[in-house]
């Protein structure tokens, strides 16, 4: 992908220092997508930095097989052994923004909108031992886009992970639904294989405190990221005050995601969590509800909507003219009247309290 680059000094920066083709031979073609990049993110702090590389592992969304309907298995391996190995194989995810969530989709259970069904069929009639391999699920049309739930070829045969062997007169027979998902949900979802996160190479601000025997600089060489940086000088005074601001992230995408798309991606949840920090704290977008077109259509904490009235006691729930507070005692007011009396919330079953408008009576 190519991008403009912000060249002003003020505000973050991205330095690509590597981009290489990790898992595929020397001979492999130059239009396969690049499974690893090494960046440099500056002008940032520690926090952003940290966060950037949690979301990136974690929080960035992936297509994975989350069921599967066996029809036959008369292989060696049981069904919950073969599911697990299926639902670690790599699906292409490239604009998985198109995909909804199964929470998010208005389906029964599956539809193209939410899901990508993949069927794999295999029976040995030789002699010979018969490898089923990931290039043999079939992905069956329609889905969000062409490239979802295509699984991820990266060796030069073309084959893909081995599922199972197959002995003669063994078969299998599956219907495999595939779903979008996180890797903090199950590590089927995950993107990366790794995510190497390093400032302060020669420690000048003295994070760490490195255990030797004898001498530290010869049994703890610097990283080669310390290239990128001039070492301390002789005498160099400490700043305790000084904080980094350079921090050297390399990527190893399993191919469903571009390095540089999990990197877009990771930036893209980060806001949506700010986003919807922002709107808990500010209490905007509250009137908007669910039909506005802000981040996730969130509209502020609110009261559920139920079966008597708008939230099941009364009040007006979402986006209502309430706000969502109203208290399942309304009885005609402003929705702060208690059980056992009008308005003012004053009266009790045993007879007026100080804080009711009957006082003295």
């Amino acid at each position: 992908m190519d991008y403009e680059m912000d060249i002003e000094d003020a505000g973050p920066r991205v330095t690509v220092r590597e981009v290489s083709h990790a898992c595929l031979p020397t001979t492999a073609s130059a239009t396969a997508a690049d499974d690893y990049v090494a960046f440099t993110l500056s002008n940032v702090s520690l926090a952003f930095a940290n966060s950037l590389r949690r979301i990136v592992l974690a929080e960035v969304p992936t297509i994975a097989i989350d069921s599967i309907d066996i029809n036959a298995n008369s292989s060696v391996l049981p069904d919950e052994f073969l599911s697990h190995r299926l639902g670690l194989i790599p699906l292409n995810s490239k604009n998985v923004d198109d995909v909804l969530y199964t929470r998010d989709c208005l389906c029964d259970g599956e539809c193209e909108n939410c899901a990508v069904v993949l069927t794999l069929r295999a029976k040995c009639t030789g002699s010979e031992i018969m490898r089923v391999y990931a290039r043999d699920l079939v992905v069956t049309d329609p889905r969000a886009n062409e490239w979802v739930g295509q699984p991820v070829i990266t060796d030069p045969d073309g084959l893909g992970s081995v599922i199972v062997k197959l002995r003669q007169g063994q078969e299998i027979d599956m219907r495999c639904v595939a779903r979008k998902g996180i890797a903090k949900e199950h590590a089927k979802w995950a993107p990366t294989s790794a995510v190497g996160f390093e400032y302060d190479p020669h420690n000048k601000l003295h994070h760490i405190d490195y255990w030797y025997e004898e001498s530290a600089e010869a049994e703890w060489p610097p990283s080669k990221n310390a290239t990128w940086e001039d070492p301390p000088q002789e005498g160099e005074v400490f700043d305790p005050d000084a904080v980094p601001n350079r921090f050297y992230i390399t990527i190893d995408s399993i191919g469903n995601h571009e390095p540089d798309a999990l990197v877009q991606q990771g930036i893209k949840v980060l806001q949506q969590k700010l986003a919807t920090i922002i709107q808990a704290l500010t209490g905007e977008d509250q009137d908007r509800g669910h039909d506005d077109d802000g981040m996730n259509g969130y509209g502020g904490p609110q009261s559920p909507t139920g079966v008597n009235g708008a939230n099941g006691h009364g009040g007006q729930g979402y986006g209502g003219m309430d706000g969502g507070y109203t208290t399942p005692f309304v009885n005609g007011g402003g929705g702060n009247a208690s059980a056992w009396g009008g308005v003012g919330g004053g009266q009790t079953p045993y007879g007026a309290t100080p804080y009711g408008n009957s006082w003295g009576a």
